[in-house]
């Protein structure tokens, strides 16, 4: 049973590079980023109702009022993780991306870990949280240098995806406390995603107001493949499956096998060109950059 749980967590893992991938596709055919992303999640918010209904957990959403206000911003995470995934996965790859993720998981979990953040108990700055932590920076490092830097902005897009991938901790963070209040995780899972979705709707109207991006193109996604829709349902398989995953093989463990999920379905997403995306060549420095990163994020979180 335990190694069906480990064999889980590097599967959902995965999921993340699928999201990613899929979320472009659904792009292409909306003609907007934030339209694409605003569909993804209110896809997800029906998924994750249809289970909480199903799960006989939506009474625990009455809890909401009376939890503090910061207790429901987990969610806004989430719009800032899909969008910054549609922009980086075309202009970085699908390794890079994923990597510069990771690069931010691992550096804002050890900064909520060290100084108690969010109501987590205080964790001491060991030598293997060190030693993971330069391991991660030299990994994302070999990954990103390895291939040339495709325009001039790029490192701007570099610190968006160590932000949006340090929003995940928070976001988890934030969660586990909604969670000890209303106790079902369907319930938490769900609040998440309607703020989620919320924000992204607000986003997106208020750059079509100002003309800041394109109306979407409801009628793209008839020439859309199928998998352009899975985005929202690896989210919904994402957030849920870590849920379970936690009290059943601790949080340290769930973290750790996840990440190695993701990256190694990333390096195979650029070595293959899987989902219409261009191929990149896994050169040497990124396959060892790839080894640094999945090392230095075990560490951190098993230390």
């Amino acid at each position: 049973m335990t190694a069906t749980l480990l064999l889980a967590a590097v599967l959902i893992g995965c999921l993340l590079a699928v999201q990613a991938s899929a979320n472009l596709q659904l792009t292409a055919a909306v003609g907007t980023p934030y339209g694409a992303a605003t569909a993804q999640l209110w896809l997800a918010v029906a998924l994750l109702a249809v289970l909480a209904t199903a799960a006989g957990a939506m009474g625990a959403l009455a809890g909401v009022l009376t939890v503090p206000g910061w207790y429901l911003l987990a969610g806004l995470a989430s719009p800032l993780y899909i969008t910054s995934g549609i922009f980086l996965f075309p202009r970085l790859g699908a390794l890079a991306a994923g990597g510069l993720f990771v690069t931010g998981q691992v550096f804002a979990s050890v900064l909520i870990d060290v100084f108690g953040l969010f109501g987590n108990p205080v964790r001491p700055l060991g030598a293997g949280i060190v030693i993971g932590a330069v391991a991660v920076l030299a990994g994302i490092t070999a990954v990103v240098l390895g291939p040339r830097l495709p325009q001039r902005s790029a490192p701007g897009w570099l610190v968006l995806g160590v932000l949006a991938g340090a929003a995940l901790p928070v976001q988890g963070a934030v969660n586990a406390r909604l969670r000890a209040a209303l106790i079902e995780p369907l319930a938490v899972a769900l609040v998440s995603f309607v703020v989620a979705a919320l924000a992204i709707t607000v986003v997106l109207a208020v750059l079509l107001v100002t003309r800041r991006t394109p109306r979407p193109r409801p009628a793209g996604v008839r020439t859309m493949p199928w998998w352009g829709w899975l985005g929202g349902v690896c989210a919904v398989a994402y957030v849920t499956g870590t849920f379970l995953l936690i009290p059943a093989i601790g949080a340290a463990v769930t973290v750790a096998l996840t990440v190695t999920g993701q990256q190694l379905a990333a390096a195979a997403v650029d070595a293959r060109g899987w989902f219409r995306l261009p191929r990149r060549a896994i050169t040497l420095p990124r396959v060892a950059g790839l080894v640094l990163l999945v090392t230095g994020s075990v560490l951190v979180q098993l230390s």
